[in-house]
């Protein structure tokens, strides 16, 4: 014969398929303490010849909240030499999903290359170090494609005529 099941044995046997799964996913969770701030989702190098433009620089996802007025801070490696271009930009609020940082212009490129690049997170003052990685960059061209001088000026693509021939 089959038993009429009550609300109490529902519950009791609710409980007892919950509870070792509730165990299972707390164990196998990953702990966002433990994930990184910023997720890198791409970079490299431009090359704009018709400007005489190279530059570098990458995108990164927010992969876990930043507290609000943060730092974001990349150190781009000087291809000719010399100390690393710092660029810096901070972090708006929680709206914020990815950001975007390049260096300004740079000469000396090589090919295969690899070109680091520090990116750091700093507190909203700019003094304590929330969390780091490096990076490296390498291009397939060096800059000897690229002008000295810009091939076009003007937004109608003008020839220069300071460019020569």
């Amino acid at each position: 014969m089959l038993e009429r099941v009550t609300p109490a044995g529902l519950a009791a046997a609710a409980c007892a398929l919950l509870v070792p799964l509730f165990a299972i996913g707390w164990l196998t969770r990953q702990d966002p303490a433990e994930t990184p701030y910023l997720q890198v989702m791409g970079g490299g190098f431009i090359f704009n010849y018709r400007v005489a433009d190279v530059y570098y620089g990458f995108t990164a996802a927010i992969a876990r909240p930043l507290p609000t007025g943060s730092i974001v801070e990349a150190a781009f490696e000087d291809p000719a030499g010399g100390p690393p271009h710092v660029v810096r930009q901070r972090v708006g609020g929680a709206q914020m999903s990815r950001l975007s940082l390049r260096s300004p212009p740079v000469r000396g490129v090589e090919a295969g290359h690899p070109y680091k690049v520090e990116v750091r997170v700093l507190d909203r003052e700019g003094q304590r170090l929330l969390w780091s990685r490096e990076l490296a960059f390498r291009s397939g061209i060096s800059d000897a494609v690229v002008p000295d001088r810009p091939l076009t000026i003007g937004p109608g693509y003008a020839r220069n005529p300071a460019a020569g021939g």
